[in-house]
């Protein structure tokens, strides 16, 4: 590997750094129940809270609360996905490293 190479690979990798710490910052929300259930997800899709109305807990039917919670978790994963593959599309050049999502 040449140095240009070298110091290519190095800037690479300082840019895909800084682009995760900025994911860590980066949240993307999802709710369901019209709004009864909401999940918070950071950009490196950690869960960061879920809040859950009272109105939805009712211990007679326990399946209904797990499923908005279920779909709203789903759809907040998903959000966090497109944003980190947008935000890391265009240091990789549309290449799927693994490790970066």
């Amino acid at each position: 590997m040449n140095l240009s190479n070298l110091n290519q690979a190095r800037e690479l990798k300082s840019k895909l750094d800084k682009a995760q710490r900025e994911l860590r910052n980066t949240i993307a929300e999802a709710s369901s129940g019209r709004g009864a259930v909401k999940v918070t997800v950071n950009g490196q899709q950690e869960i960061k809270s879920i809040k859950i109305s009272p109105e939805v807990i009712n211990p007679d039917k326990p399946e209904k609360l797990e499923e908005l919670v279920f779909k709203a978790v789903q759809d907040a994963l998903a959000k966090s996905q497109k944003l980190a593959a947008k935000q890391l599309k265009g240091l990789t050049g549309g290449l799927k490293i693994p490790g970066l999502f």
